[in-house]
């Protein structure tokens, strides 16, 4: 998931008060938000050639996690930064939200997928790394564009527009490779705790998955439906300006 992106702020019009606008980040924290950026797009792309290769060779989607697991669970991990920079205030996102949405994807990666290998064939994996892939690409270059202050209209667009499908598919292949992992976590006991121990705590891997994937009723729409949101006051706004000219 996706943390939402930030509106860029536009001119008050003339004989109005311009309303206080927040300051942004200093220089030297651009610049190292830029270089960020653009090596989590890089990355991003990395592994999208990554599939289109290990497709044409192979002929087959089958099996294709394999081909771009080691940069995978780099890049994912790497976003993990960003709670930081929402931490130290360095880009004015909610560090609760933007923390739910990184570590659900490092869960999945970490928790899930490398643990219960059995699950990394499944084609539920490509459909959320696919989407994930996408998704990333277009997000970390809409942020190094808007940093810039030379934001293409049509990353804009496909920022706020992508996300209509993409969000879905990505939802829908974290829920069943976690549900594709369910009966090998009850089997093994994975990162399962049971009694009786030295510190009288009991822990069930396999109810925590359970749980996860109910989260995702209450979560999902929320997210969504803030998307959709954000898309008609962002994108709304430029065709009501084109209108006018």
């Amino acid at each position: 998931m996706s943390a939402p992106a930030t509106g860029t702020g536009k001119a008050a019009p003339q004989g109005d008060a311009a309303p206080p606008r927040k300051r942004g980040p200093g220089a030297l924290a651009t610049a190292y938000l830029v270089i960020y950026n653009v090596v989590m797009t890089a990355g991003w792309l990395v592994i999208a050639v990554g599939l289109v290769r290990a497709y044409l060779a192979r002929g087959s989607y089958h099996g294709l996690y394999y081909s771009i697991e080691k940069p995978l669970k780099f890049f994912q991990t790497g976003a993990v930064l960003e709670i930081l920079h929402c931490a130290a205030g360095i880009v004015p996102s909610s560090v609760v939200l933007t923390g739910f949405q990184v570590l659900s994807r490092v869960f999945l990666t970490w928790a899930v997928t490398h643990s219960v290998r059995e699950v990394q064939s499944e084609d539920s994996v490509l459909l959320f790394v696919t989407a994930w892939t996408v998704t990333e690409i277009i997000r970390y270059s809409f942020y190094t564009f808007s940093l810039l202050n030379h934001l293409p209209y049509l990353i804009k667009w496909a920022r706020y527009t992508f996300f209509i499908v993409l969000y879905p598919m990505g939802v829908t292949g974290e829920l069943l490779t976690i549900y594709a992992a369910l009966p090998y976590v009850q089997k093994t006991g994975l990162y399962s705790i049971t009694l009786p121990n030295k510190y009288n705590f009991s822990f069930d891997y396999y109810s925590c998955l359970i749980i996860t994937m109910v989260s995702y009723i209450p979560l999902f729409p929320q997210l969504y439906f803030h998307m959709l949101r954000q898309r008609k006051k962002v994108l709304g706004r430029v065709e009501d300006y084109s209108k006018t000219e």
